[in-house]
């Protein structure tokens, strides 16, 4: 019975293999096993594999490292997968072994369009295995991109060689690379992973803004001192680390709705070119921990937390610990005293903030309040954004004097309407139509506009008979709710 069923398995290998060799001359490919085992010079099968995880956000940078890598071999080749999906969930191991999925044969590379600048983009590997020798011995390494498929958002790099410390090498030599060089160094982007996205995870890349002093309409003295700690810490580096002094820090932007933090965030973008700045809100605050080590390899860097509260609530205000808040707090403490490193953080509800996070020296060293603009810094931007001399320095006192409580998004929203206004009646832009439109805005009909422009308290009321924003009337012929 034994000798009847070893026959019976000898012969199944046999006409498996045949029938292998039968597709291989039909297709004109080559069995992806065999091409990889003749070039290591021993059955891929016999061979040990090194694999690594590295974060989505290097992606680009990982590519090029490794074609770079490639090519100081004039033999280099790269070669994909055959077959259908199946192919996406198979590792380097599944490749070599071939259990339980059949002949695999040599397929083209899967190719992935990723951004490298705002303006730029590379196609990138997403899938496919580069032959090459490295330091003279042959190696077979597998490049994939993460993808909702794979289940993760990271590269992963399978390295085969004969020996585990050559394959090892090549991890070293790709590492060595991307400490060095960076398509991300000095640029302005933000992370995320889109799971039900081609890629699975992704940078984008802004541009950097342009915006200068005179454009952030602040009250005296409070632009200098975010300035002075952003900005003028990394100026002094030197001095300070030779000092024993660390060079990281937070600094906290607080205050209503529309009042500037986000321009002034914008405003300190524009005045550190070559500084790398990663910029996460929303969901995207998940990915904290990628971009406190993406700061950390692109120093001097700096990170935008955008509405903080939105994750570092107090915890005795909700239903307990938030793990997004931890992620925050671990990647704030978790960087050395040395690192250039600014974290800037916005809020609209500093009440609301976890005291671990507003009152921890090293997490956050200077709070700023950006308040709503009085009557004078009113003025300053409504003359901003005004075209010149399109409206009376007159009547934008006039409207500046009677905006108590407006924001500069409410400022720019008037100019926006009154223009548009003259544009809708076929008119050139004047005074009638600046004070029509704050007519507008401060009647009853528009207090949810008000309110998320960051005008008055809607709840102080927006009636007729000169209450609101707007008190009073005035104007020619313009009478005001």
């Amino acid at each position: 019975m034994e000798k009847n069923l070893a026959e019976f398995l000898a012969s199944f290998n046999t006409a498996i293999e045949l029938a292998q060799q039968q597709r291989t001359q039909s297709t004109g490919r080559e069995r992806l096993r065999d091409v990889i085992s003749r070039h290591l010079g021993v059955s891929a099968q016999d061979v040990p594999i090194v694999t690594e995880e590295i974060p989505f956000h290097r992606f680009a940078d990982v590519d090029i490292a490794l074609e770079r890598l490639a090519l100081e071999d004039p033999g280099n080749s790269l070669i994909g997968l055959g077959g259908g999906q199946q192919r996406q969930h198979l590792s380097l191991a599944d490749v070599a072994q071939e259990d339980g999925y059949g002949f695999i044969n040599v397929g083209q590379p899967d190719y992935v369009n990723v951004a490298v600048g705002p303006q730029e983009s590379r196609e990138a590997v997403a899938l496919g295995i580069r032959l090459f020798r490295h330091g003279g011995v042959p190696v077979a390494v597998m490049q994939r991109n993460g993808n909702a498929q794979t289940g993760s958002p990271n590269v992963n790099l399978a390295v085969m060689a004969l020996e585990r410390s050559a394959a090892a090498a090549v991890l070293a030599a790709v590492h060595g690379d991307l400490r060095s060089n960076s398509v991300l160094r000095g640029q302005v982007v933000s992370l995320g992973f889109d799971p039900y996205g081609q890629s699975g995870a992704g940078v984008t890349f802004l541009e950097r803004p342009e915006l200068s002093r005179d454009e952030v309409i602040l009250p005296e003295g409070v632009l200098d001192r975010v300035r002075s700690h952003v900005l003028g810490i990394a100026g002094h580096r030197g001095r300070l680390q030779a000092a024993g002094q660390h060079l990281k820090r937070g600094v906290l932007l607080y205050g209503p709705p529309g009042t500037g933090k986000t321009h002034t965030v914008r405003h300190l973008l524009s005045e550190s070119p070559g500084t790398t700045a990663v910029l996460l809100t929303g969901a995207a605050l998940g990915a904290i921990s990628q971009a406190a080590s993406l700061a950390r390899a692109m120093a001097p860097s700096l990170v935008v937390l955008e509405d903080i509260d939105l994750v570092a609530e107090d915890r005795s205000m909700g239903h307990g610990p938030q793990p997004l808040l931890f992620q925050v707090l671990d990647a704030l403490d978790g960087l050395d005293a040395d690192a250039d490193i600014a974290f800037v953080m916005t809020t609209n509800r500093a009440d609301v903030l976890e005291p671990a996070l507003a009152q921890r020296p090293g997490r956050v060293d200077l709070a700023v309040e950006i308040p709503l603009p009085d009557e004078a810094d009113r003025m300053r931007l409504l003359q901003l954004y005004a075209p010149a001399g399109t409206f009376s320095d007159a009547v934008l006192a006039e409207v500046a004097g009677k905006a108590e409580g407006a924001t500069a998004s409410f400022a720019r929203e008037l100019i926006r309407r009154a223009i548009l206004a003259a544009a809708e009646a076929g008119e050139e832009p004047a005074d009638a139509h600046l004070l029509s439109a704050a007519e507008d805005l401060s009647g009853q009909r528009e207090a949810m506009t008000r309110s998320l422009l960051g005008g008055a308290d809607p709840a102080a009321g927006f009636a007729a008979n000169g209450s609101g924003p707007f008190p009073g009337t005035s104007g020619p012929g313009i009478a005001w709710s």
